[in-house]
């Protein structure tokens, strides 16, 4: 963004339009010589007050916001956003192309903190998540037995689409609260279970509180690494549960940190690894097109739909992607160059886990062991099943895991 460009000012403006405005605000949108803003907002400003020439946001936004506001730079731009411009509004955008040190932002109220306010939840207590040009499925990661949520609604069919997926997951007891223009002379709350949900349309300018209810043969999903092997579509390549979770524990996944999941097989450890936090990214690659759409697949009923499915032999498929903070290796360690294209890929501090059951693989970790250290174990699993009248151990085949954190100095 060109230098010369003044100071922006971003309103905040609720269902109550300019009445609900505070003093200070009002004073930046009478001076303003232009306003921005979707057209219902700029409904709300009284034309007598607010005299500055009015434009629309055109579509799509983004690309347009640049040369919008080159366009009338050295004019004073006042801009419109719903509530709170920088939760979920346009003042995370306004930042990210202008420079937060040239914006003026005067928050309202969020649709969040009215709800809250609505429902008696504390706001701190409460996640929200947002629908907006997201998929629906990311809802699934969110849903626990008593959670409270709050979803930013998309369209006047959002509610019943919400209503429709709860039913199909196994949330049907969920009671689903609609609650309309808020702050405004129209709110109104629309109320009823998932299961009964008798609403096809609702107000565009909505939020939705779920109480949470699981249905009583629903699979419980926890919040931490192994799932029940259950939760997940597979033609039997799947890490299972208990060496999944001891390879997540030495992936270490944080907020924001990106995984290639290097034959991906079901996808269960990319999967976990996004679950793990909302901003974790990964990459499934894996060559066989029937596992890499069922991969896809486990990734929506999971509720991390933007896991990203490569279809193709590793290591060729692996060019061109982003550089990783963590390989996993579950499958194909025998491909040449597959163990030295991953480990080139990785920056210092990136880290490399390797899973194997073959003597071929082991023998390549042991290798790449003694060359760059790290940690080589082995798990092995054994369960209870019947013997006859009585009861004995059964084994799964050993699993060979070697973990190794880059150095700065290695190559």
């Amino acid at each position: 963004m060109n230098a010369a460009i003044s100071v922006v000012s971003v309103v905040g403006i609720g269902a109550d339009g300019w009445d609900g405005l505070p003093e200070s605000s009002r004073r930046v949108l009478r001076a303003a010589e232009v306003l921005i803003g979707g057209p219902r907002q700029l409904d709300l400003l009284p034309a007598g007050d607010c005299p500055g020439s009015r434009i629309a946001w055109p579509s799509p936004l983004r690309p347009a916001v640049p040369g919008l506001l080159a366009a009338h730079e050295g004019r004073r731009i006042a801009v419109l956003a719903s509530g709170d411009p920088l939760f979920y509004g346009i003042g995370r955008t306004l930042a990210e192309l202008v420079g937060p040190d040239r914006l003026d932002v005067r928050p309202h109220p969020s649709s969040v903190s009215y709800a809250c306010a609505r429902l008696g939840w504390p706001l701190e207590a409460t996640e929200t998540v947002s629908l907006v040009a997201r998929p629906l499925d990311a809802l699934t990661a969110a849903l626990h037995d008593g959670r409270r949520l709050l979803l930013l609604g998309e369209g006047p069919d959002s509610p019943a689409r919400v209503a429709a997926l709860l039913r199909e997951r196994g949330w049907g007891g969920t009671r689903i609260r609609v609650l309309e223009q808020l702050g405004g002379p129209a709110e109104r709350i629309l109320d009823a279970t998932a299961a009964d949900w008798p609403y096809e349309r609702a107000d565009a300018l909505h939020v939705l509180a779920l109480d949470c209810v699981r249905d009583p043969d629903t699979l419980r999903l926890g919040t931490t690494p192994g799932l029940p092997d259950e939760a997940y579509e597979h033609d039997g390549q799947l890490t299972k549960r208990y060496v999944r979770a001891a390879t997540l524990a030495a992936l270490a996944p944080a907020p924001g940190e990106l995984l290639w999941d290097v034959g991906g097989g079901s996808g269960s450890i990319g999967v976990e690894w996004m679950r793990a936090h909302r901003s974790c990214r990964a990459v499934a690659v894996e060559k066989s097109p029937e596992r890499a759409a069922r991969i896809a697949r486990n990734a929506g009923a999971l509720g991390v739909p933007g896991l990203k499915v490569v279809t193709g032999p590793a290591p060729a498929a692996l060019t061109g992607l982003p550089t990783p903070d963590a390989v996993f290796i579950g499958g194909g360690l025998t491909a040449p160059g597959l163990l030295d294209t991953c480990w080139e890929a990785l920056p210092p501090g990136g880290r490399l886990v390797a899973n194997t059951v073959t003597l071929e693989s082991e023998a390549l970790l042991a290798d790449r062991y003694r060359r760059h250290g790290g940690e080589l174990i082995r798990l092995a699993v054994s369960a209870a099943v019947p013997v006859g009248g009585f009861t004995g151990w059964r084994q799964a085949m050993p699993v060979t895991q070697w973990s190794v954190t880059k150095g700065c100095t290695e190559e």
